[in-house]
């Protein structure tokens, strides 16, 4: 097992908690075509796998079972590939439910909305003791961050000592529902937030709808990385879509070559 102790430069989220086929045929939804989509992104350039399972009706699942047959089928398959597995609410799964998946699965790393994990002051003192324990158990936490009020809010925490410091960041630039696409231009105000933070977090970006690549690549040109995929956008950036997850890889590739 890797640890994800360091983000990698393009991180691969190919399906999300929401989207199905009628979205895009080539949207992963079985474990198998997670697999596959993953191998092709690789051989693209993504370094990790950001994981969602889907139960047996095609669903969002924190089934700790799917994730654990996922994760061995990605050793074999993609063996250089880690894989962050995602404790994504979806509207289904309280905090405990978030909790008890990553106490089960132990993964690699794993993806945790601060404003899911820690949704009013009832979850301060179960929350602040999941956040250490994946410290002191070498699980490595990506902080999802909706907005620069979220960052600002990880900063305090982590100043009161009820989140480690040692800090994995993911910008969302954009959202899905209600639809907002994202611009470059939003990622001013979370780096500016993020000056709050200590030392030198590892942040990266993701970014809802056609400017997906230029918003990537505004964050790799400001020192971060990126997370990449149908879980965000299924169009390359002339609006026409995309024909897979390895696609939407090569094109943010191509770009960064261009752009230097």
């Amino acid at each position: 097992m890797t640890r994800l102790t360091s983000l990698p430069r393009i991180m691969l989220a190919p399906n999300g908690a929401r989207k199905t086929k009628a979205d895009h045929p080539a949207l992963p939804m079985t474990i198998a075509e997670t697999v596959e989509a993953a191998r092709a992104a690789h051989a693209e350039g993504a370094g990790a796998l950001h994981a969602h399972v889907r139960d047996a009706s095609g669903a969002h699942s924190l089934d700790a079972g799917l994730y654990r047959e996922l994760i061995a089928e990605m050793a074999r398959a993609v063996p250089g590939m880690p894989v962050q597995i995602t404790t994504e609410a979806a509207g289904r799964y309280s905090p405990a439910d978030q909790r008890a998946v990553v106490r089960a699965v132990r993964p690699e790393g794993v993806s945790v909305a601060l404003s899911e994990m820690w949704p009013d002051p009832g979850e301060d003192q179960q929350a602040s003791r999941f956040y250490h324990w994946a410290a002191e158990t070498g699980i490595p936490v990506q902080h999802i961050l909706y907005s620069p009020a979220d960052v600002m809010g990880l900063a305090r925490r982590v100043a009161a000592g009820a989140i480690p410091a040692a800090l994995q960041l993911l910008f969302v630039l954009g959202r899905y529902q209600p639809p907002k696409p994202a611009i470059p231009d939003m990622l001013t105000a979370f780096l500016r937030a993020s000056r709050a933070l200590p030392g030198n977090p590892d942040w990266a970006a993701c970014a809802f709808g056609p400017q997906e690549t230029a918003c990537l690549v505004a964050a790799i040109k400001s020192g971060g990385k990126t997370r990449i995929g149908f879980e965000n956008n299924v169009t390359g950036p002339d609006g026409k879509s995309a024909p897979d997850n390895a696609a939407r890889v090569a094109d943010l590739i191509r770009r960064l070559q261009v752009s230097g």
